[in-house]
């Protein structure tokens, strides 16, 4: 589960699809993270945190410090 794609995608006003393009992904894949309907495994989770340049542990919701 990835608490913090959606809030992410948001703020730097990037669609699911221009982000499953830019990660070599699919859109429905991103629909079903963020709806939490998946887990991402720990290669997809570490492409995510590299991308939005933030911590796994912010896109997880286990801290409120992007670069903790």
């Amino acid at each position: 589960m990835i608490f913090r794609l959606k809030e992410l995608r948001g703020k730097r006003k990037i669609s699911q699809l221009k982000l499953a393009l830019d990660l070599g992904m699919n859109q429905n894949s991103i629909s079903r993270y963020e709806t939490m309907e998946r887990e991402a495994d720990y290669a997809t989770l570490i492409k995510l945190a590299d991308y939005f340049n933030v911590s796994i542990d912010y896109l997880l919701g286990r801290c409120d410090n992007e670069k903790n």
